[in-house]
């Protein structure tokens, strides 16, 4: 045998070792967790009829242990493992606010009871809303704010008839009006949505997306009363959230009519915010509610938070998100809200 041909057997001698040292068999984790294979962990098996049956077999072993394992833990009294997600992993924002009745957090409680929706937490004054939409408005936006505007008690439906937003911010201030929405479409549904807190502001800008109107949910609309519902602020738990939040809350009056049995909620998760509209009952006991949406529905992404009233020029940013794609977005675990 020559030299080259003994190097070549030692070669494929230490290749065939080393595919069995990375496809051994796979095992159950001893820290409890099943890792389950890849299928091509039995890339090594040349007939791909038994390399299947060996990747089936080595599942349904997997999937007993995992099963026994769950047992045990039953058998032991053992809490339930809760998976990680993105948001149990979220990385932490320096300006999380807990709970402001908390001592870490009065400095955060000072700016809370002098910022500019203190006076409607008093219930110093009751909300005024001015709904109006951009110009020439398609009829799915149309209805979107007619919508709006059952949902938000003392709310107005406009439309703008070509005036820009600076005029009828001011007309709106002399007519009392504490908040404006401007409904913004695009490819004829609504696509964004500007609330601007009167008189002094902040601007928020948000987009919409995945927006349902009743009828496309399926429900009646005639199920919308005239009462005033409650409000939900959910997940709100940054500096900058708690704004966003009270913005959100400061819309619909503070004294919500619980005959109506109604509830808007607005969920945030991972900076999106989603919004949900429900009636509710309970049931013979009262100890279990029942949940009906009524719609509409949709989701809100925050664009940019503007101090004062909107001004596309000169106006003073409290927070924008970086125009330039995934700018911002240095990790997938960071979260502003």
């Amino acid at each position: 045998m020559s030299s080259d041909e003994e190097h070549m057997d030692v070669k494929e001698i230490e290749t065939e070792i080393k595919t069995e040292e990375e496809h051994g068999d796979i095992k159950p984790s001893t820290s409890g967790q099943v890792i389950f294979p890849n299928e091509s962990k039995f890339n090594h098996i040349k007939n791909k009829l038994v390399r299947q049956q060996q990747f089936q077999k080595k599942q349904r072993e997997l999937k007993k242990a995992k099963k026994e394992e769950k047992k045990k833990r039953e058998k032991e009294g053992l809490p339930k493992k809760v998976p990680h997600t993105i948001d149990s992993l979220r990385e932490k924002d320096e300006t999380t606010v807990n709970d402001l009745n908390d001592e870490e957090n009065e400095l955060v409680k000072e700016d809370v009871d002098q910022d500019e929706f203190s006076e409607y937490y008093k219930h110093s004054y009751e909300p005024k809303v001015l709904i109006t939409f951009a110009e020439d408005p398609m009829k799915k936006t149309r209805i979107f704010g007619r919508e709006l505007r059952r949902i938000i008690p003392n709310s107005v439906s406009l439309y703008r008839n070509k005036s820009d937003i600076k005029n009828i911010v001011k007309s709106a201030i002399k007519k009392d009006f504490t908040d404006i929405l401007v409904i913004n479409e695009c490819k004829k549904q609504p696509d964004g949505l500007l609330l601007i807190h009167l008189p002094n502001g902040p601007t928020a800008h948000f987009k919409i997306s995945n927006p349902k109107i009743t009828t496309e949910l399926r429900r009646n609309h005639k199920n919308i009363t005239a009462h005033r519902p409650e409000v939900v602020l959910n997940n709100f738990t940054t500096r900058l959230g708690l704004t966003v939040g009270r913005m959100l809350g400061a819309i619909f009056h503070y004294d919500p009519e619980f005959v109506g049995a109604r509830a808007v909620t607005f969920h945030n998760q991972r900076d999106f915010i989603f919004f949900r509209h429900y009636k509710y009952g309970f049931d013979e006991n009262g100890k279990r509610a029942r949940l009906k949406e009524l719609g509409p529905r949709f989701t809100l992404k925050l664009k940019s938070l503007q101090k004062g009233t909107f001004d596309s020029k000169y106006g003073q940013y409290e927070w924008i998100i970086d125009g330039r794609r995934h700018k911002m977005e240095t990790s997938r675990r960071k979260f502003f809200l």
